[in-house]
């Protein structure tokens, strides 16, 4: 029963072969380039564990499960970092198109899955005790998915010095609405103590929102400069 329950949420995260197998990556072979991919995301959080260790600690952490606006706003400052290992990856993956930026997402989500993840659905849904827990998280890493390369195809697009200058505005919103979620998405969900599933239908539907909002400026410069 515990193996059929792994075997659940392991099934749950095809959405990130499927990503790999039908958006031609496969036959790019681009393979190695995810690794690539996910091994400058470890050195990026690598870098982010120093900065916050140094610069962050804290003593005398919170344990009373209060929102802390003043901290959360510090951890995602730091997680500006993740622009930058985005933008590391798009300048050392050749080639140009979406297949390069589903790369570098495909290659950072698969990382941030095996790293954050895999130990936890490894050892705990293989355990004697059902939990739904492990399912929800399998559902919030298909969300992460689409978040990521929402966030490798902004990064490419700011970069992009043939992209309309009225969309630039645009661009560093959806940048810094990405950035500083964990502000105003985790404090709304805190204050509407919404049950777990609510939660990751709301992560779900903001990250469908802003990978729309990309994806029709993305199709706009991609159908002016012909790729």
């Amino acid at each position: 029963m515990t193996l059929y329950h792994f075997g659940n949420c392991v099934a749950l995260l095809t959405p990130y072969y499927f990503t790999y197998k039908y958006s031609g990556l496969s036959e790019y072979g681009a393979f190695w380039k995810c690794v690539q991919a996910g091994g400058i995301y470890i050195f990026t959080q690598l870098v982010k564990m120093l900065v916050l260790a140094t610069f962050f600690y804290s003593d005398a952490p919170s344990t009373s499960g209060e929102f802390n606006f003043f901290a959360e706003i510090l951890r995602c400052s730091v997680d500006i970092a993740d622009l930058l290992g985005f933008a590391l990856i798009l300048s050392r993956i050749p080639g140009k198109g979406h297949s390069k930026l589903i790369t570098a997402g495909l290659g950072w989500a698969t990382a941030e899955v095996i790293l954050s993840r895999g130990i936890m659905l490894w050892v705990g849904a293989r355990g004697t005790e059902f939990s739904w827990i492990y399912i929800l998280k399998c559902l919030e890493s298909n969300v992460l998915l689409v978040q990521h390369i929402t966030t490798a195809t902004l990064i490419w697009l700011f970069t992009r010095h043939d992209l309309n200058k009225a969309l630039k505005p645009l661009v560093s919103l959806l940048l810094a609405v990405t950035v500083f979620k964990g502000v105003w998405l985790e404090g709304m969900l805190h204050i509407l103590t919404i049950g777990p599933w609510l939660t990751v239908a709301v992560k779900a539907l903001v990250a469908a929102v802003i990978g729309f909002c990309t994806l029709h400026i993305y199709s706009g410069l991609a159908q002016q400069i012909g790729i």
